[in-house]
């Protein structure tokens, strides 16, 4: 039997006067509504991961994030809706949060590990569960083949076809699902990754491992505001009007960087009048739990 989630993730136009000014139509893609907490990129990145573990007679997933990782938080949740156990190998030293006190209330076991270590996950892996038949190893963020088939599912129930596409890039493979679902449907559509990481042209190579072909896009590494997970005040208040003027909550780590891009884009006239872009909401707002007091 697959294991599924039902997908509800309608498409909404974002209504600005700059848009209108500029003669554009934009709209986003909400994929922060398909679960509470197994929401956007997460459930499309598990999807196939998960399904695989089912086939392979896996039951307990291990996979590795950082103290407020989305991720880690998304697989606690899916374990426990499909009846898996759950071990998150946390980045740095122990320590109590929100978004870690979520994790362990669906049952996940958390194992703290220094940051060195941390580097070779797969070494991690053997270190603590080669002995264990029953795990089943998910990288961080859930990159992979699998992630990326997932995500480009996307492209599928889209009804409309548009101008341009915008996603933030964290690992690589939301985004190259994405492009492999726009070539599989053979749309004029222009893609655009919006890196959150400082000097992120290294993002390429990891969006291009998972590509079925070469293929074009766009890059658009000036919009990290300091790195991952780092914040100025033009962000935050960015935000802040956002979330005000349109009712749909974002954060700051991805969907915030990525939306801001957009806008400063369209001031900029990067786009041509008449053309209609689609904006990737991601999910991730729970990220809003360790920046509580940027806002």
């Amino acid at each position: 039997m697959n294991i599924e989630l039902e997908i509800f993730s309608p498409v909404h136009q974002i209504k600005n006067k700059l848009f209108d000014d500029k003669g554009l139509k934009v709209f986003i893609k909400r994929d922060d509504l398909i679960h509470p907490i197994i929401s956007g990129n997460k459930w499309r990145k598990l999807k196939y991961l998960l399904n695989q573990a089912q086939a392979e007679n896996k039951i307990h997933l291990v996979t590795f994030g950082g103290a407020y990782s989305n991720h880690l938080l998304a697989t606690a949740a899916a374990a426990a809706k499909f009846g898996f156990k759950a071990t998150g190998i946390v980045r740095g030293e122990a320590i109590n949060n929100d978004t870690l006190f979520l994790c362990r209330l669906h049952g996940m076991e958390l194992l703290f590990t220094d940051r060195e270590s941390y580097r070779d996950k797969p070494a991690l892996f053997k270190k603590h569960f080669a002995d264990n038949p029953e795990t089943f190893f998910i990288d961080e963020g859930g990159a992979s083949t699998e992630g990326a088939k997932g995500c480009s599912e996307l492209i599928d129930e889209l009804t409309e076809t548009y101008d341009h596409i915008f996603c933030a890039c964290g690992t690589g493979t939301t985004a190259a699902g994405i492009i492999n679902g726009i070539e599989t449907h053979q749309l004029p559509t222009q893609f655009h990754a919006v890196p959150v990481f400082k000097n992120g042209d290294f993002i390429k190579d990891e969006i291009d491992k998972f590509l079925t072909k070469p293929i074009g896009y766009h890059l658009h590494t000036g919009y990290h505001f300091g790195g991952y997970g780092k914040a100025d005040e033009q962000l935050i208040e960015f935000i802040k009007q956002f979330v005000a003027t349109t009712g749909i909550l974002i954060e700051p780590v991805y969907t915030g960087k990525m939306l801001f891009a957009l806008y400063d884009l369209v001031n900029k006239n990067y786009f041509k009048p008449g053309n209609r872009i689609l904006a990737v909401h991601s999910g991730g707002i729970w990220g809003l739990l360790g920046m509580k007091d940027r806002f």
